[in-house]
């Protein structure tokens, strides 16, 4: 036989499901409801901004691991919201997306031979990721309880951490399960991690939504923590610019330095205009976010309420923009086959619940509907939801 083209890390992992249904949402005319991302624009003082940046002699290389304005406004960001410590010269590296801090975290703490310990389900990244970085991933499942929320079991993630363990991924609030851990829970991994010595990368990217009065809790803040943790957060999701890919990862300065290192020579450096812009961004007031909050939670009662109609069984989302949904009882038992009758007959696009999981069957009966989209978006894949269901 042949040698193989591709290298043997690229051979464990397919593409990303959820950019797939993306593109058949669009060769089909379907309501895209599987990708995150608005279909509206940010707010138009942050476009203002960028247009400035633009104008202003903002267009050549910023410094490597992010321009100073940009760098100071999320260094007093992590101090108020988050209550991290943080000094913008030495803890704060800007990449081109969480998905980049992600993958460059892991590179610079991450050995072949190493472990990396994810809960199942997790947003699809995060296997390649740890696979990319030479290590093996290892699971903790989270599970639903008899109240409908999502949990772990302590004792199945200690026994995970093993001696080649080298870090916890951890997503808060979490895709796809709107999952918010609370603080016991994480006390709970960093007890581990602390015994351990282990590293957690803790991906807050959803953290300003959050619904039903729940409270994001940064794990770096809690006792013996910061020191062990990589923190990352980014504007994407924040000021509806996803396609801006403005990130960062806080750390100590010795962490720092070696996401630094990586960064540096897979991106050189995230784009300097929206640096300028994001760093306005981060001056806008509490009132913003609250209000990103309110509208959420709209849009989120919205979708609930017609995929209910349609006979679909979901979990309400604690954060984050995603609902995932039980098929059982539309009859379906392959959520692969059902997101393509969806997206073909029906008109409204969603993410197979198997890419999700290690386990494919976990996710069988599951599909995965975002509400990151405007008011009469979600209204008109309802409609169709609805005609669907009357049929």
């Amino acid at each position: 036989m042949p040698e193989p083209l591709l290298s043997h890390k690229a051979r464990q992992f397919t593409e990303s499901v959820i950019r797939t249904m993306t593109l058949e949402a669009r060769r089909h005319g379907a309501v895209n409801l599987s990708q995150g991302f608005p279909d509206f624009d940010p707010p138009e003082e942050l476009i203002d901004a960028a247009a400035a940046a633009l104008r202003d002699g903002k267009n050549q290389y910023a410094v490597t691991w992010g321009s100073p304005a940009f760098r100071e406004a999320i260094a007093r960001k992590v101090r108020t919201f988050n209550g991290i410590e943080c000094d913008p010269d030495l803890d704060v590296t800007v990449t081109c997306g969480a998905t980049e801090a992600m993958i460059a975290t892991l590179l610079a703490l991450v050995d072949p031979g190493d472990e990396v310990v994810t809960f199942d389900p997790f947003y699809e990244n995060y296997g390649p990721d740890s696979i990319l970085s030479g290590a093996s991933p290892r699971y903790v499942s989270l599970r639903e309880d008899a109240t409908g929320r999502f949990g772990f079991d302590p004792d199945e993630l200690r026994a995970a951490c093993g001696p080649r363990a080298r870090a916890i991924i951890l997503n808060t609030p979490h895709n796809p399960l709107g999952k918010v851990f609370t603080r016991e829970e994480l006390l709970q991994i960093a007890d581990v991690a602390i015994d351990r010595d282990l590293f957690v990368v803790t991906d807050e990217i959803y953290e300003h939504i959050l619904y039903g009065g729940r409270r994001h809790v940064s794990i770096a803040t809690l006792p013996g923590m910061m020191e062990r943790t990589v923190t990352i957060s980014g504007a994407s999701k924040t000021y509806s610019v996803t396609g801006w890919r403005l990130a960062w990862a806080i750390a100590r300065p010795e962490i720092a330095a070696g996401i630094r290192k990586v960064h540096d020579f897979l991106t050189v450096g995230a784009p300097h205009p929206l640096q300028e812009a994001g760093a306005f961004a981060l001056s806008l007031p509490d009132s913003y976010y609250a209000r990103l909050a309110e509208d959420y939670d709209r849009k989120r009662r919205i979708l609930l309420g017609y995929l209910r109609e349609a006979g679909f069984r979901c979990h309400d989302p604690e954060g984050a923009y995603y609902v995932m949904t039980d098929i059982r009882d539309l009859g379906w038992d392959d959520d692969v086959a059902l997101a393509r009758h969806l997206v073909r007959d029906v008109g409204v696009a969603a993410v197979p619940g198997s890419s999700f999981y290690k386990d494919a069957a976990l996710g069988r009966t599951k599909l995965r509907f975002t509400f990151t989209k405007k008011d009469e978006t979600l209204h008109a894949a309802g409609e169709r939801l609805r005609a669907w269901c009357d049929r």
